[in-house]
């Protein structure tokens, strides 16, 4: 699916939201825009957040990396993306609702919703739902809404409680992302785990595969010819040796981290 931007401009937009700060909007984001730039495709990620976490890791991102354009933006005034843009990931601010939220679901195809297990952050996101649910696209299924749980071990009774929450939300759960030094260290570099060969990094793109399933059922991810589309799964099994090296650091998450 795709949509059309002013002009007649078509792209995917992919908007990662949730109301309450700290709820890991930027790591999703900054990885989601990662991944499609490992893919081959022209991807923008939009900084919607007045902190602009996202644009800093952006600045931080050596130049040898898969390339990812950076954008600017007002909460309240949505520019045409620059010609040739693929897939834009938009990185919105806390306490984004009200006019803000509207304008972004006018263009989005999807949203992720990274949630916690607390019973704050619950209630944050089940208000967020209620409000994306009162709009136009979102409400006719032209977006779709899905949500990650974020910094939780799959196997606890957190995550147990977090997916049955969702179920009530009648909102679709793509499992959770652990809480792991990892993703701290790869947003102080400018990288994502996409950066690296996927055999370094196998035990955390394990918690990716339904999230990355999800945004290929009901976006358009064709890359540029000649390079040739593969599901997910064969995509991290086929990148080869020549690919940078995981560093040092995540090296020794890997081998100290109790979930692998």
């Amino acid at each position: 699916m795709m949509i059309g931007w002013s002009g007649g401009f078509t792209m995917t937009v992919i908007a990662v939201v949730n109301r309450k700060g700290g709820s890991g909007k930027s790591t999703l984001a900054t990885h989601v825009a990662g991944y499609l730039a490992s893919r081959g495709l022209a991807v923008m990620l939009g900084d919607v957040d007045r902190q602009q976490s996202s644009r800093l890791w952006l600045s931080l991102r050596a130049a040898d990396r898969a390339a990812i354009s950076g954008w600017t933006m007002d909460e309240r005034n949505f520019a045409r993306p620059p010609a040739g843009t693929q897939h834009v990931v938009l990185d919105t601010p806390g306490g984004f609702q009200g006019v803000g939220l509207m304008k972004v679901a006018l263009y989005a195809d999807a949203m992720l919703m990274p949630v916690s297990a607390s019973v704050f952050d619950r209630a944050a996101a089940a208000d967020g739902l209620a409000e994306l649910r009162t709009l136009p696209r979102v409400a006719s299924g032209k977006c779709r809404v899905a949500c990650v749980g974020m910094r939780l071990d799959s196997r606890t009774q957190a995550a147990e409680s977090l997916r049955a929450w969702a179920a009530e939300q009648d909102v679709p759960y793509l499992g959770t992302l652990r809480a792991a030094q990892a993703y701290c260290k790869c947003l102080e570099q400018g990288l994502s785990l996409f950066d690296f060969p996927p055999g370094k990094v196998t035990q955390y793109l394990d918690d990716w595969q339904p999230i990355l399933a999800w945004l290929e059922e009901g976006l358009s991810m064709e890359a540029p010819a000649p390079r040739i589309q593969r599901p997910v799964d064969q995509m991290l099994a086929s990148r080869t040796a020549r690919e940078p090296s995981a560093p040092d650091f995540l090296r020794r998450e890997l081998v100290k981290d109790p979930q692998g």
